[in-house]
């Protein structure tokens, strides 16, 4: 079950229709209230709201067909066990596909700064690909990786259709801003302030330096440097399995601990 509630995928949808325009509309508002004020004449103001209202108009009803059309409520494999269909339910219909056409099934992972941010089902059959993606509360937000691709295995794997997991990592981050301090480094590795210099060295993190806003004017000289978040969290992970297992003795292969 992806979607839920379809009334609130819908209004969520209407809302957020109708909230696009005006937000890539504010850039261009700015200026033209200045421009208004400075002519003295309030009608480019009114012409550019006028856009506006016509982009909402035209923006709903398109995200809404979208939906309506498009996003994917349930998914199901008949019969439970040895799966030999799958339906597959819109808003608005239902379709059955032959096991036979379903070449392989994808379970997408997106992460940024070390959360998980969105979770898709990607089903890759003969006539194209079907994306299966939680909608508001959708429960599949809230399922593990591991065991959703455990389940689907389960569901596919007699049927000969293979299940892959792909992890993808967002590493779009403004900089300085969103980038991470050395304490906060040193309390994600869970490691001691001085070795923080070390483990970035060692593995290779992205760092930036630049003298804070505060201090530009009165300390020119002052510098703070802050670190890559998707290179901290993949280092993070690293240092998280090496803690599950024991070093080997005596070459004996490490072992995870009970």
């Amino acid at each position: 079950m992806f979607v839920p509630r379809r009334v609130l995928e819908l209004g969520t949808d209407v809302v957020t229709g109708v909230l696009i325009p005006p937000v890539m509309a504010v850039p261009f508002l700015i200026p033209i209230l200045g421009v208004a004020l400075g002519i003295g004449s309030w009608a480019i103001l009114w012409v550019a709201l006028g856009l506006i209202a016509l982009a909402i108009t035209v923006v709903v009803p398109a995200v809404m067909f979208m939906t309506l059309t498009e996003k994917v409520r349930w998914i199901e494999f008949r019969p439970h066990g040895s799966t030999k269909q799958l339906v597959i339910a819109y808003f608005l219909r239902s379709s059955t596909v032959a096991a036979a056409d379903l070449k392989r099934v994808v379970l997408s992972e997106q992460f940024k700064a070390g959360q998980r941010k969105s979770l898709e089902v990607v089903l890759h059959m003969r006539g194209g690909t079907v994306k299966c993606k939680p909608g508001t509360l959708g429960p599949m937000s809230r399922v593990g990786a591991e065991a959703l691709l455990d389940w689907l295995t389960g569901q596919l794997g007699p049927a000969g259709i293979a299940v892959e997991h792909q992890t993808e990592i967002d590493r779009s981050f403004v900089c300085p801003d969103e980038w991470y301090s050395e304490a906060r480094l040193a309390a994600l590795w869970q490691v001691p302030a001085n070795e923080v210099d070390e483990l970035v060295v060692r593995h290779g993190i992205d760092t930036y330096t630049f003298t804070p806003r505060g201090a530009a004017l009165y300390s020119p000289a002052r510098t703070t440097t802050v670190y890559d978040p998707a290179g901290a969290h993949d280092v993070a992970e690293k240092l998280r399995r090496k803690r599950t297992v024991s070093p080997p003795v005596d070459g004996i292969q490490e072992t995870p601990h009970p």
